[in-house]
């Protein structure tokens, strides 16, 4: 876990969509952003084009690590996703959300896994890298283990890359620990977000350090499984996400010493 460097550490763009969606906006996001310390964003939720935000970020001196396509674009036009990393200026992206695919159905979790090995292929063709993104429900019961672990089991290591996030393996009733553990060599992405409990028991996204995760065994095990970027998001904030995702990066800093 010391040998990472705040230079590891990026913001999750998502986490900021409301204040991404003009040239301007962004501009001013990227400089709040940079300010604060981050070194490298991951684009997603911008309503510029990946032209106009490769600019912004390098006027910034912002790092791409990664973005979030579309899942259509990446399983149907894998390589004008592909075209649209090369535009932004990073190599990397992860399929963001199973969007009308009904994990109960033993052909459809087939048809996906299938779907992301064969744009996998295209992405390694092309100079890229494609993960899979999780929330809880791929942790669904699918034979015996979960839609996730099937995921991951029926795809080539070399096609299909893991971009776990740590909210929502907890959400899932799983372990980021047991899962780094299980995708290494093949996590170069990691989602830090915090999990917390409201007094009336419902489950809530927190700052790092704010929150119920073992963050120091979670980094240790990520660096393990040779995790290159760590990204900050935080779905929803409970107050201005600028002062949340300076919550986050300060705790970051503190706890890698850099």
């Amino acid at each position: 876990m010391s040998s990472y460097k705040l230079s590891n550490v990026a913001i999750q763009l998502y986490t900021l969509r409301d204040f991404c969606k003009t040239v301007p906006d962004l501009e001013k996001t990227a400089k709040k952003v940079k300010k604060i310390g981050y070194k490298a964003v991951q684009a997603s939720g911008l309503g510029v084009s990946p032209s106009e935000a490769k600019k912004v970020f390098a006027d910034n001196g912002l790092t791409v690590c990664a973005t979030h396509e579309s899942g259509d674009l990446i399983l149907k036009s894998p390589n004008e996703a592909c075209e649209r990393l090369h535009q932004i200026g990073t190599t990397h992206t992860a399929y963001p959300w199973p969007a009308g695919i009904d994990f109960t159905n033993k052909a459809a979790v087939q048809a996906l896994a299938k779907g992301l090995n064969a744009a996998g292929k295209v992405f390694v063709k092309n100079g890229c890298t494609l993960s899979y993104h999780n929330h809880a429900l791929e942790f669904v019961r699918f034979g015996k283990a979960t839609v996730l672990d099937y995921i991951y089991e029926s795809t080539n290591p070399d096609y299909v890359k893991a971009e776990l996030d740590t909210y929502w393996v907890q959400l899932g009733g799983g372990d980021s620990v047991a899962w780094l553990n299980k995708v290494k060599g093949r996590a170069p992405l990691l989602h830090l977000k915090d999990y917390g409990v409201t007094p009336d028991q419902k489950a809530t996204y927190m700052e790092i350090g704010r929150g119920n995760l073992d963050w120091k065994a979670i980094l240790a095990a990520a660096k393990k499984a040779g995790t290159k970027w760590l990204i900050v998001e935080q779905d929803t904030c409970p107050g201005d996400p600028f002062d949340s995702i300076k919550i986050s990066y300060n705790y970051l800093a503190g706890l890698l010493g850099k």
